[in-house]
């Protein structure tokens, strides 16, 4: 490449959350970026950054701005110019982005499934009726509630290690973590089971890693570049898509999950109510690079199922 590679002395700075598994993602795309140019680690400086959604763990994200509050402080810093990108677990990336940010470049798709996660039960299957089940995902209550209606659901939020105590305390039966991020923190022993998308349908992206930087920083974009992953970014363009037509906040409960297979793309889509009393799905298929057609496609037809009222308790 033209532009100066990173080095120890002029280091790439890689924003992130400060999370275990944040972390644990803003070093998976430094170490890919040193292989590609065989740079050593010094060559790069992770920065994480405390956000709105780290910060307050005593209430739904719904109820203090949704998905925003875990991306706003980091593209802040982007902008500013104090980090050269920025690392995000896609499931948490609202569909829009700040004017001067672009967001071109995924790491290969970990696991999308969710995990059930217990002290007590294998299973869902096994969770007796009248159980507690902790989550803070409106999807994953809604999905829960649709199902299984007998259950107590309460909010649950916090990282690993908060949700496994919470679980010690009984404070829940049993909760759901994303098998992606089990997985990258090497702790995929933790999950009882994983969950098929037929009885779960995971949140749209799940499992992916995003790596957003200034839309005008050509010499990161070369960075970049050898380290996309194409039949993520091909998936996501069909699960976003979908996304973006229905809403795109933590404020309706959403599910989605895209898939290739030789030449063609499964999109398979879901809306509920939050309290789990309708559901609407479709599966359809389509060529790979009709995608993002597909997901707004399939988004319309959804909406055109439900009633006016569907989505006024957001309001």
């Amino acid at each position: 490449m033209k532009n100066a590679l990173p080095s120890p002395a002029a280091p790439l700075k890689i924003g992130t959350r400060g999370s275990p598994l944040a972390v644990a993602q803003a070093e998976e795309t430094r170490d890919r970026i040193a292989a590609a140019f065989d740079l050593p680690q010094e060559a790069f400086r992770i920065v994480p950054i405390s956000t709105a959604g780290d910060r307050i763990q005593n209430k739904a994200l719904r109820e203090v701005g949704g998905k925003g509050l875990f991306t706003r402080e980091i593209e802040q810093a982007l902008l500013e110019g104090s980090i050269d990108i920025a690392v995000h677990s896609m499931k948490d990336m609202p569909v829009e982005q700040p004017e001067g940010l672009i967001l071109d470049c995924y790491l290969p798709r970990e696991d999308p499934r969710d995990a059930f996660v217990s002290r007590r039960f294998e299973a869902i299957a096994q969770v007796p009726r009248g159980a507690t089940m902790g989550t803070s995902s409106l999807r994953r209550r809604a999905q829960l509630l649709l199902r299984r209606p007998d259950l107590n659901v309460v909010e649950f939020r916090g990282n690993v290690q908060t949700r496994l105590r919470k679980l010690d305390e009984r404070v829940a039966d049993a909760t759901f973590l994303a098998m992606a991020g089990l997985n990258r923190l090497g702790m995929a022993e933790i999950a009882r089971s994983a969950i098929a998308p037929e009885d779960m349908l995971p949140a749209i992206a799940q499992g992916a890693i995003g790596i957003e930087r200034r839309q005008t920083d050509s010499a990161t974009a070369a960075l970049l570049e050898p380290i996309h992953h194409q039949p993520t970014g091909q998936r996501l363009a069909a699960e976003r898509a979908f996304l973006a037509r229905l809403d795109g906040s933590c404020e309706t409960p959403i599910a989605g999950l895209a898939d290739l297979d030789g030449t063609s793309l499964r999109l398979r889509g879901e809306i509920l109510r939050p309290d789990g009393s309708e559901a609407h799905a479709d599966d359809q298929s389509a060529p790979i690079e009709d995608g993002a057609a597909l997901g707004r496609e399939m988004a319309e037809k959804l909406l055109s199922r439900v009633a006016d009222d569907f989505f006024d308790w957001r309001q």
